[in-house]
């Protein structure tokens, strides 16, 4: 039960981060997850690890590009660099696109990504969520004391005036759209945030 309600915790303090503010890039950057497989693949001349970050139905036009790919690659190294770059677009292309994200090209090595996506990646590296369940949920806990002290300090004085009643207005709508974001990311499942908003930045 404690490993669910964390799960639920780190869930809806990420899809609140992500919603309140622009996501830097990752899975369409030259470091991020996507290209790293691609170019294992192309080593390998194996698609089968680059499979997994497409939806099924895109599987033959990934497995197309592939095959240009490596019949490209073959005519030297000028070729190669080129044949390895039309697979990386076509492949974060094609990936985001399954997960209803726009594709504006890859961005350049050391492009920064979004501070809760690199915890998760670290997490994922190290096989321990320990600091990424406490930085996270950190900030949820900063967040709603933030908003809540607001909303209580501007509520003693919301009928004073029509000003101060609109300052407390404010900070009630802020701090209940806070918990609202959190609420509804911590009671649905992750499929159901594939087709949110906050979900087509792409990670």
């Amino acid at each position: 039960m404690r490993i669910l309600k964390t799960s639920f915790v780190v869930t809806a303090v990420l899809g609140a981060i992500l919603a309140a503010r622009p996501v830097l890039a990752h899975c369409d950057t030259a470091d991020g997850p996507v290209v790293a497989t691609a170019k294992v693949a192309l080593e390998k001349r194996d698609i089968t690890p680059v499979l997994k970050w497409v939806k099924p139905e895109a599987e033959p036009e990934i497995r197309a590009a592939f095959a240009r790919a490596l019949a490209v690659r073959q005519k030297g190294p000028d070729a190669q660099a080129l044949a390895d770059q039309f697979f990386f677009e076509n492949l974060v292309r094609i990936h985001r696109a399954g997960e209803g994200a726009p594709y504006t090209g890859i961005l350049p090595t050391g492009t920064p990504v979004e501070p809760a996506i690199a915890l998760a990646d670290q997490a994922l590296g190290s096989g321990n969520a320990d600091k990424l369940v406490k930085a996270i949920t950190n900030h949820v806990e900063e967040g709603i004391r933030e908003r809540f002290a607001r909303a209580a300090a501007t509520k003693k004085q919301a009928d004073a005036s029509v000003a101060a009643g609109r300052e407390f207005v404010e900070a009630y709508v802020e701090l209940t759209h806070y918990v609202e974001r959190l609420h509804l990311n911590a009671t649905t499942s992750a499929s159901a945030h594939a087709g949110a908003p906050a979900a087509k930045h792409g990670h």
